[in-house]
């Protein structure tokens, strides 16, 4: 089933997401390329990508450059191994088409399922409950789609939430395989189809960005926020939790994996909690502002040019700069934010 995400993957980025990109206008051309100079790409190659202020005077003497300019030039070099906006386009297009596609599936499945609106149908007659072909489908596409996400981390640029992500795709994984081990799929198609109900929102808002359609965007990013939160801090807890935590001790007492179980669920509550703030900030700065001049877990540079010239424009909550790079990128946050 890996392989079969990593297939889909591929012909989606050349059948569907890359003809409707370059129908969007959304051109394969990278950022601005920095001036080739033996010296500077020595120095970003083999000693650092980010000069502190007594090397950036060296090297200003040595090449007789201003020290603006050499800086301009590192944040060129930096940038111009970012990937396009084409290229980010057709992964969020992926992700957008199994995200919504994978939460329409559990939702039409979990609707007719009794412990859908009674929690405790997960705990009575455990661990004799019949596993289903629907069922163990939904659960292997889940499990194939985060093993694929973890293997990309490795390979796409790392973030600043590179470590949360990587914990929170552990803990998935983990919660995944255990709870299909140990037969405790009732509550598992429940934590996933939660997981899953925000993350198309940000996928979404992402392609509304790449497109330039500012204002689809901003309202695409609200909708995940306001979704992100009601469903990570109030129903994930209130309803989750509770389950696992409450009914499961008293229905069939404290079972040996137990502890394990609640651990990692109570590890993804962390993360809800930390993404969560950062979305609240994003947007907070979003309304007192009017824009947000950085993502607190993006690494994407803004271009020098942007430096150069105060804007008196007013942006969304998405903001691009000039080489098109998007300023909240990922699973949100992130996505993460992070995805699950």
């Amino acid at each position: 089933y890996l392989i079969l995400i990593q297939l889909f993957l591929c012909n989606s980025y050349r059948f569907i997401a890359k003809p409707c990109a370059i129908n969007l206008g959304i051109q394969d051309s990278g950022p601005h390329r920095a001036q080739p100079n033996a010296i500077l790409e020595k120095v970003f190659t083999s000693i650092t990508k980010s000069p502190d202020g007594k090397r950036l005077e060296g090297l200003s003497k040595q090449l007789d450059w201003d020290v603006r300019k050499i800086q301009r030039w590192f944040r060129h070099r930096r940038n111009q191994d970012k990937p396009t906006t084409l290229t980010k386009f057709c992964e969020s297009m992926w992700r957008f088409t199994f995200y919504l596609s994978i939460f329409l599936y559990g939702i039409r499945f979990l609707w007719s399922a009794p412990w859908f609106w009674d929690t405790r149908q997960c705990w009575y007659n455990y661990p004799f409950q019949p596993l289903t072909s629907r069922l163990y489908y939904y659960y292997i596409l889940e499990l194939a789609f985060y093993w694929s996400l973890m293997f990309s981390q490795f390979t796409d640029i790392k973030r600043k939430d590179f470590l949360i992500m990587f914990v929170h795709h552990l803990a998935t994984i983990g919660l995944i395989t255990f709870s299909y081990m140990n037969n405790m799929v009732r509550v598992g198609t429940l934590v996933l189809c939660l997981h899953d109900a925000s993350d198309f929102f940000l996928e979404a808002a992402k392609l509304a960005n790449y497109a330039k359609y500012q204002r689809l965007c901003d309202a695409f990013f609200m909708l995940f926020g306001v979704v992100f939160i009601v469903t990570r801090l109030g129903i994930y807890p209130f309803w989750i939790l509770n389950t696992t935590l409450f009914e499961s001790w008293e229905l069939i007492g404290p079972y040996p994996s137990w502890w394990l179980f609640n651990g990692l669920l109570i590890t993804l509550q962390i993360l809800h909690i930390i993404w969560s703030y950062l979305i609240i900030r994003i947007a907070y700065k979003a309304l007192v502002r009017g824009k947000v001049s950085k993502d607190d877990r993006s690494d994407v540079e803004s271009s020098s040019e942007e430096e150069d010239v105060t804007s008196n424009s007013t942006k969304g909550v998405f903001s691009t700069s000039s080489n098109g790079s998007n300023r909240i990128n990922g699973h949100v946050a992130s996505g993460q934010w992070t995805e699950e």
